[in-house]
């Protein structure tokens, strides 16, 4: 049963205390742990002054590790959000500049009745009165130290935070050696296929140095049995391989071709994933000595695009956990494999992204990084059929597990990551407002045909979804477009006035609809399930991928969503976008004819022709907002360079210029394509020309921590 508690009534909003709730019309609203406490504490304070002093004092004097002014202006935004608050226009939470915050709307406390009083005896009166006391202290002290009691009740195992690394950046993806004395990191802003480098530190007080000098994507650290080495996986080209550099720092060398997430069972034999020859991309996990000899298959993911990144092999190497992305680039649920016998696998964990594993020296625990809602936290779970338990909660996020020699505690980066647009044009650069988290991995900002609005999915409240905002340029003011509605993905018409998008649908399926960007009318949902990348095509044509068994297929459906019908008989890897006249998609394929199998990104007129390869290695070209100009990045960036994108000019009709043979290969300069030129940023959303485009800014500042598990 809940606790008892106040239970306060704003508006059309009720706050229950006990039961940690905050309902919209007596619907229960989703909001973090955080933001809701921050809430229980203001409205008990009505139109009294909070300090953020007071703040950071009650809810994060726990969280040593946490930027607490940047958690509560985190914790307010997404307050005010779901809310439904603005700080020009506030209804509720007033900012007193400089100083906190008052909770100005009228609160009335609806009482409720006193559990412990039906334990008393009903005849004395002086019980009951006793009764309502405790249970009346109870409440306050409910309100006050609330962050306690929803911890006891979320969160069981009591946790500590030991900090490792003091960078001002940001330290990820830890490597622990077998002995338990140094740690391996790499310093940028993610662990996976970064090109920054690696560092090493001696646990728990040395100085971290770097060891490589390596510009090349990569991820998986893992140490050699004896600690002296530490081996990465690289990209080259479409390529998995797995290079080593010495402990101590020097030049890397090949250790393995076709291998990724390479670690070492004993001296002789590694675990590590590896594509079959003539497979594509599909990734599967084998074992075979350092020469690639003996070799044996363990797991192969279901579709044929499925990729099974790294697998963590537990201390008596019988089974392993895999992590795993789906046939659309997507991290799922871990997997227990089996590395000796026939076990079938089978997911374990949490029901979310999982990003990493590890496993508890005695192999009792399975530990796992998930995203859940958008958030990425620490889990473990009791080996064999355990239920997945949360081990961390809050505004900041956990991402890499490094488990300790004696079990008692686990390495991991923990911090917190910020987003803001930025536009340059003729003018300069200058950001522009955002009231978020940018989920631009999920669906790419565009801009309006006319480049006057940038349209971005938003995700600001409760991490249920992500809405569709657009952003007037000139003005700098923003919008939700569709408020309430969580998208997975969406287009823009070619006229502006119409966006297609997905939502997500039980059992990970997704609903394709259609609406009016000016809600003149409502969203009209198309018959179809599981469509994934919407884009317009022509004559309201609406094009998207979806999967048929173990392969995925372009396919296009009515306005109406009647006709719907394959593009291309041949399947696809990933469905990129359409250009704005509607002459060409952006693929990427598994074949062509007299290219083996190499996935290969392709521009394919939809009006008959050969195809055109745009890059040597895989690329995401996008077209500015009149398709005269197409941007595609030749140089990734790194910690110290945004990287580079060439934007290329097309002819009437959107016809390319003559491509080099093979595509554009990286590093390409602008004089090897006539008329291109150099934009100086690699990640970036295409405006109406080379001098206009917006990116996003992302500010990531992350420190290895030692979680100890008491």
């Amino acid at each position: 049963m809940p606790e008892p508690g106040p239970i306060y009534e704003f508006f059309n909003f009720r706050l229950d205390c006990g039961r940690f709730q905050l309902l919209r019309d007596g619907r229960p609203l989703r909001v973090e742990r955080k933001p809701l406490e921050l809430l229980i504490l203001l409205a008990s304070r009505e139109r009294q002054l909070v300090t953020r002093a007071e703040i950071a004092e009650r809810l994060w004097s726990s969280d040593v590790f946490v930027d607490t002014e940047h958690g509560i202006n985190t914790a307010i935004r997404k307050l005010r959000y779901c809310l439904r608050d603005t700080p020009e226009n506030s209804r509720f939470i007033e900012t007193v500049t400089g100083r906190g915050y008052l909770f100005i709307a009228p609160v009335s406390v609806v009482s409720e009745p006193v559990r412990v009083a039906a334990v008393v005896p009903a005849s004395t009166p002086r019980w009951k009165a006793l009764g309502w006391y405790v249970g009346a202290v109870a409440c306050i002290a409910l309100v006050l130290g609330g962050t306690a009691l929803y911890r006891s009740r979320q969160n069981p195992p009591e946790v500590q935070y030991a900090k490792l690394t003091d960078l001002t950046d940001s330290a990820v993806a830890p490597a622990l050696s077998p002995d338990g004395r140094l740690v391996a990191f790499i310093r940028g802003d993610k662990g996976f296929l970064s090109t920054d480098q690696i560092y090493v530190k001696m646990l728990p007080d040395g100085e971290s140095r770097r060891v490589t000098d390596d510009d090349r994507p990569k991820y998986a650290l893992a140490f050699s049995p004896d600690s002296t080495e530490i081996a990465y996986t690289v990209l080259e080209g479409s390529q998995f391989s797995t290079y080593e550099v010495s402990a101590l720092g020097g030049r890397s060398h090949l250790l393995l071709r076709n291998a990724a997430g390479l670690v070492w069972l004993d001296r002789d034999r590694v675990l590590y994933s590896r594509v079959r020859p003539g497979d594509g991309i599909h990734l599967g996990v084998v074992i075979s000595t350092l020469t690639g000899d003996s070799l044996r298959e363990i797991y192969l993911p279901k579709h044929e695009r499925g990729m099974a990144h790294e697998a963590y092999p537990s201390p008596d190497h019988r089974r392993a956990l895999v992590i795993e992305m789906d046939g659309n680039g997507d991290w799922t649920t871990c997997r227990l494999v089996a590395l000796e016998g026939q076990s079938p696998a089978r997911t374990v964990g949490p029901a979310g992204a999982c990003t990493s594993a590890g496993w508890s020296p005695d192999g009792r625990w399975m530990y796992f990084t998930a995203a859940i809602e958008g958030q990425l936290h620490l889990w473990r779970q009791r080996y064999p059929n355990g239920e997945p338990e949360q081990l961390t909660f809050g505004p900041t996020e956990e991402d890499g597990i490094a488990v300790e020699p004696h079990g008692r505690a686990l390495i991991t980066s923990v911090g917190m990551t910020q987003s803001a647009i930025w536009m340059h044009d003729g003018s300069g650069e200058r950001p522009l407002s955002s009231n978020g988290e940018i989920v631009w991995w999920l669906s790419p900002p565009v801009f309006s045909p006319d480049a006057k609005v940038l349209y971005y999915l938003l995700r600001t409240g409760d991490g249920s979804g992500a809405e569709l905002w657009g952003t007037t340029v000139s003005s700098d003011t923003s919008e939700p477009v569709f408020p309430g509605i969580a998208m997975t993905s969406f287009d823009l018409s070619p006229s502006g006035k119409q966006v297609v998008y997905t939502t997500a649908a039980p059992g990970g399926a997704t609903r394709l609809w259609q609406a009016a960007v000016d809600r003149s009318s409502a969203p009209t949902e198309l018959a179809v399930s599981g469509a994934r990348s919407p884009h317009f095509g022509r004559d309201g044509q609406i094009l998207f991928m979806h999967a048929e068994g173990n392969l995925n297929y372009l396919e296009q459906v009515g306005p109406d969503g009647s006709h719907r019908s394959k593009v291309f008989p041949y399947p696809i890897l990933e469905f990129q976008g359409v250009s704005p006249n509607g002459h060409w998609i952006i693929a990427a394929i598994p074949s062509l004819p007299a290219d083996g199998n190499r996935p290969a990104v392709m521009a394919i007129p939809l009006d008959g022709g050969p195809p055109l390869r745009m890059c040597v290695d895989y690329c995401k070209p996008q077209w500015s907002t009149d398709g005269k100009f197409l941007f595609i990045a030749v140089e990734e960036p790194s910690r110290n360079s945004p990287g580079r994108s060439l934007a290329i000019p097309l002819g009437p009709g959107e016809n390319f210029p003559r491509l080099p043979a093979g595509g554009i290969a990286p590093l390409a300069k602008a004089s090897s394509i006539h008329g291109a030129e150099s934009v100086g940023r690699a990640e970036l959303v295409a405006g109406k020309d080379p001098a206009h485009y917006a990116w996003v800014n992302t500010t990531v500042r992350r420190n290895l921590y030692r979680v100890s598990l008491r």
